[in-house]
């Protein structure tokens, strides 16, 4: 189980470099190739598309290929992906690499937090944060790195650094061996098997399907709002305080940091608080933060507050993916992937929203929409609470 979770990391610290490398490098990209930034919204949106299809895809693919057969495909179609990144092919050819390139990293995320999710038993909020960390060292080093090959102008090995990661990657699971979950992570299932994952009738009916409306709500508004705050945080403080670029741009640093630190902690604190105290009140805390930053008047203040609410939002994603998947039983073959795929869509269609919003009304009225955002997490939080307090006996399943 530990080289499971080992191995598991490293596949969240590439899906995190390949996540921001494009753009990372977009502005030098869209120079090479002489291209406006709306074909560079372009690029990333069809990265994104690959991303979802990916995402929804797994669950029927991994009962066709297995989940460590599809984890292969995917992870070599990664590496193909970032090796014709690497040689600048024509234009119009990036737009199908980015739709493979997403397809890879996106089936990879889910395949992994499946296999976290289903097979890891005790102290599953632990091994996902663990995940998750890595996630965000991953997007956090890919710039600087970006950086640094763009002031040597030799920013498309960039891509050629996570190829080789990704072949690393293949490799360990390509040759790994977990013990008696191998043949768990080998099978495949025909059709009729797994239409009811051993259950009779659908996955999700009634009740459950309530659930999961609820869940894939809390994540779109999550992911949505934890991107529009990376990608407008500088903006809003620049405009709102008169900031200047380079101490604006500390801010998403500060943000990336205070979460990933924030994740060493968050799975120990949800294991030993039960993971629907540690939703409920993380979502209130990042509700009162976000609340309170509008009204920040000084530079301090405001970047006080953004470290607190990274800290706030830090274990919110894995510790509520875990949650949604334990109070659904049966359905952590298929959740997961639910779950991720409703956060890219937020992940995309929010920030469009939240740009449109700077433009029309300013920094500081945008800033309230995150508050709201947050205030429907908390509604959402408190739901899930009462659900899974309401579960009988028999019906709740053995975790904290």
């Amino acid at each position: 189980m530990k080289k499971l979770i080992a191995i598991g990391c490293l596949s969240y610290f590439l899906i995190g470099l390949a996540h921001v490398v494009l753009g990372s490098v977009l502005p030098v990209a869209l120079d090479h190739y002489d291209r406006p930034y709306s074909a560079g919204g372009m690029l990333i949106f069809t990265q994104f598309a690959g991303f979802l299809v990916g995402v929804l895809l797994t669950p029927a693919l991994s009962r066709r290929l297995g989940k460590k057969g599809l984890l292969l495909v995917a992870l070599g179609l990664l590496f193909a992906s970032e090796m014709l990144y690497t040689f600048l092919p024509p234009w119009e050819w990036m737009y199908a690499i980015a739709v493979c390139a997403g397809f890879g990293f996106g089936t990879i995320e889910a395949v992994i937090g499946t296999i976290i999710i289903s097979a890891v038993t005790h102290q599953t909020a632990v091994a996902m944060s663990r995940l998750e960390v890595f996630f965000g060292v991953g997007a956090l080093l890919m710039p600087l790195a970006a950086s640094g090959l763009i002031a040597a102008e030799q920013w498309r090995y960039s891509f050629l650094l996570i190829a080789l990661f990704a072949l690393v990657t293949y490799a360990l699971w390509a040759r790994g061996s977990f013990g008696a979950l191998d043949a768990a992570l080998r099978r495949q299932e025909d059709a009729a098997a797994a239409g009811g994952g051993g259950r009779s009738g659908p996955l999700y009916a009634g009740r459950n399907l309530g659930i999961l409306i609820l869940f894939i709500l809390f994540f779109f508004l999550y992911v949505g709002m934890e991107m529009s705050l990376a990608n407008f945080l500088p903006v809003i403080l620049i405009e709102k305080l008169g900031l200047n670029e380079s101490s604006a741009a500390l801010s998403v640093t500060c943000f990336w940091v205070a979460m990933t630190i924030g994740r060493l902690f968050a799975g120990h604190v949800a294991e030993r608080f039960h993971y629907r105290n540690y939703v409920l009140l993380s979502s209130i805390a990042a509700l009162l933060f976000l609340i309170l930053f509008p009204g920040a008047s000084a530079a301090w203040s405001a970047f006080a507050l953004i470290l607190l609410l990274g800290f706030a939002l830090s274990g919110l994603f894995s510790i509520a993916l875990v949650f949604s998947s334990k109070l659904l039983p049966g359905t952590e073959e298929s959740t997961p992937s639910l779950m991720i795929a409703a956060g890219g869509v937020g992940g995309a269609l929010l920030p469009l929203l939240t740009g449109w919003m700077l433009d029309e009304v300013g920094a500081t009225a945008s800033a309230w929409l995150f508050a709201a955002l947050a205030a429907l997490l908390v509604v959402i939080s408190l739901i899930a609470y009462g659900l899974q307090r309401q579960q009988s006996p028999l019906e709740t399943p053995s975790y904290r």
